[in-house]
């Protein structure tokens, strides 16, 4: 006897969902239908919920790509743990399509795995366009062959009950769908979408609560699949947000009061946060005109006594790169935030890549010594901002802070910060200045010297990108020319030697250390946790200062059989045409570490315009180690 409606319904709601430790979920549309929302708002819910969890964007390059496009796909990859988590992981467990082409980009960026639950909106297959029917029907099939667990549902058709626009409607919908299948709070889940859309009115709130309910309550009635990942709460209050939004926290934290830049993905949402933010500090956001003025007009802040932030990704970095020297050789602080994508030119505007290590060591005219601090994390990027301030200040000289597009734009929560009033700059001295200093007195030992303000009395100086002596008093004098470059370069000595030497994560001896820097720090630690849990002798190290380098590095490499660097850049890859060890060309923190080592180190590098799954990278350690243990085997048989 089969069993009525209301039956199957009550059965479907009372099911238990599965438990699991972990999920990997992606939802991706076409651009402007909501996804990258849809996204956030799960993975913020997640997070007050006291899961761990990690995004990424899935961002198009073109900024209105065609619709139903391998290139347009748009949406997000949410990860989501009963503990914290690091990275966005390998392969989606669960992905909700809008269309069946944008979930061929997720295919061709290999994003899904046989199994993967599929949820694919069926509104194509009633199209009345015979091709877009014939498209979608044949690739219902293809995913199947592929492994697929394809699952229609009615998206669209839902959405028109409730809203005349359904392709605005359709995140919301889904969101409930979401929240229901991974069995969250339905009054955490309205709580987010009210404050989410309360700025556009009452209106606005009730039209998406009424969506998300819609696609909470078909969920529970339509489909059995449901999974619980189990919260891990702590009593202390946490934070969730992006790598920007973090640079722009730490930004008003460290009490700097004025960032001038020009915008450019992937770092203009981090003008649009403080934009929003930074006068309730005292602060302002000045666009210029390009990215040449607005470092100028950052360094005329600075000079004026006032350590100015500017913040830009590869191209404009370029663009700044005399005014960097400029900096330098006047001695100017200045922070400096690279938000680093792909390139060269202007190669990948809405992927990650770590490309401008070596641009911002060495880019350019002459010796130009600065610091360089690569945050690893999105807590990071929040103190990583004083710290470079405070720098700056210290050292008379440009802090460089590299971030990436995987940072810029991920969501993971960690512990809320408690401010301190140590972060902040010290007011402005307008105190005499004794007219016996002068306004570059190096001190022999360390470089460094007090800073006059130009409106201190007596506190005036030429400021000049000319080669000058102590006075600033332009000097082409080959001895004065070579001590001015001594004490500049001295400063990072000063500094490096107050730094500490980095902790290795595993063993402090083995086979094979890893070396990383930037947001691949958690993809590299997992990849080096399953690979010893299986007994391997392998250990990671993360750098967070690339200029000067962090102590200690050639001793701790001494102690392992192989050093090898992880990188989102550019390296030959051994065994291809023309390629010997003499023509190799090595990833960029391979490069650095094998000149100031000089240590036989390798690298593995890819440049795929998105984050290094933790699988790759372990299927690469593997490969290395067995390489070793066959190297072994064949030592110890001589």
């Amino acid at each position: 006897m089969k069993r009525s409606a209301l039956e199957a319904q009550t059965t479907l709601e009372r099911r238990q969902p599965e438990v699991i430790d972990q999920h990997i979920v992606e939802i991706v549309s076409d651009s402007g239908e909501g996804a990258q929302t849809c996204g956030q708002s799960f993975g913020a819910i997640c997070a007050r919920n006291g899961n761990g969890v990690w995004t990424v964007e899935i961002i198009p390059a073109e900024i209105e790509p065609p619709a139903r496009s391998r290139a347009g796909a748009s949406g997000n990859r949410i990860r989501i743990g009963s503990k914290p988590v690091t990275n966005a992981g390998d392969f989606a467990d669960v992905v909700f399509a809008f269309n069946e082409q944008v979930l061929y980009s997720r295919i061709d960026s290999s994003a899904l795995r046989p199994g993967t639950l599929v949820f694919l909106d069926s509104t194509w297959a009633e199209n009345p366009i015979d091709e877009i029917r014939a498209m979608y029907a044949e690739a219902v099939q293809d995913f199947r062959r592929r492994g697929y667990v394809v699952i229609e549902i009615p998206i669209e058709q839902q959405c028109r009950k409730l809203t005349d626009e359904p392709r605005r409607g359709k995140n919301m919908w889904v969101l409930g769908m979401l929240c229901a299948l991974y069995d969250l709070d339905l009054e955490l889940v309205r709580a987010e979408v009210t404050k989410r859309f309360s700025k556009k009115g009452g209106a606005a709130v009730e039209k998406n609560l009424a969506l998300l309910e819609d696609g909470w309550k078909w969920a529970l009635e339509n489909t059995e699949h449901r999974f619980h990942v189990p919260a891990s709460r702590t009593e202390a209050p946490t934070v969730t947000m992006n790598g920007n939004q973090a640079l722009g926290l730490g930004i008003m934290a460290s009490g700097m009061e004025l960032c001038a830049m020009y915008p450019i993905t992937p770092a203009t949402s981090a003008s649009h946060f403080l934009a929003s933010a930074f006068s309730q500090v005292g602060g302002f956001v000045h666009q210029a005109e390009d990215e040449i003025a607005a470092i100028g007009f950052a360094i005329g802040a600075s000079y004026a006594g006032r350590t100015a932030v500017t913040i830009t990704s590869g191209p404009g970095l370029a663009l700044k790169t005399e005014f960097i020297g400029f900096a330098v050789m006047a001695e100017v602080p200045l922070v400096i935030v690279v938000v680093q994508r792909g390139g060269p030119s202007t190669g990948l505007p809405t992927k990650i890549e770590q490309g401008d290590l070596l641009a911002a060591l060495y880019a350019s005219p002459g010796d130009s010594p600065k610091i360089i601090l690569a945050p690893a994390t999105i807590e990071e990027c929040f103190h990583f901002m004083v710290t470079a301030r405070k720098l700056a200040e210290e050292f008379r000289t440009p802090v460089m802070v590299l971030s990436d597009a995987n940072l810029a734009t991920g969501q993971q929560p960690f512990p809320k910060p408690k401010v301190s009033e140590s972060w902040l700059a010290a007011p402005v001295d307008q105190s005499d200045w004794d007219p016996e200093v002068a306004p570059f007195a190096w001190d022999p030992d360390t470089g460094l010297s007090p800073r006059p303000i130009p409106g201190q009395k007596h506190g005036q100086y030429v400021l000049t990108g000319l080669a000058h002596d102590e006075y600033s008093h332009v000097a082409y004098e080959s001895g004065i020319n070579q001590r001015a470059m001594d004490m500049r370069s001295r400063k990072l000595a000063v500094l490096a030697g107050a730094l500490i030497a980095p902790k290795v994560h595993g063993g402090e001896e083995g086979d094979l250390l890893v070396v990383g820097w930037g947001s691949t720090l958690g993809a590299i630690e997992e990849a080096v946790d399953r690979l010893r849990a299986r007994g391997a002798k392998v250990s990671s190290l993360h750098l967070r200062f690339l200029s000067p380098l962090e102590p200690g590095l050639k001793r701790i490499f001494s102690r392992f059989r192989h050093v090898l660097t992880v990188e989102i850049n550019y390296s030959d890859e051994t065994g291809k045409p023309y390629l010997t060890p003499e023509t190799r060309r090595y990833s960029q923190l391979a490069q650095l570490l094998r000149a100031q080592t000089l240590i036989d180190i390798d690298c593995w590098s890819r440049v795929p315009g998105s984050p290094l799954p933790p699988g790759m990278i372990e299927q690469e350690l593997s490969r290395r180690l067995d390489a070793i243990a066959r190297q072994t085997r064949t030592g110890d048989q001589q």
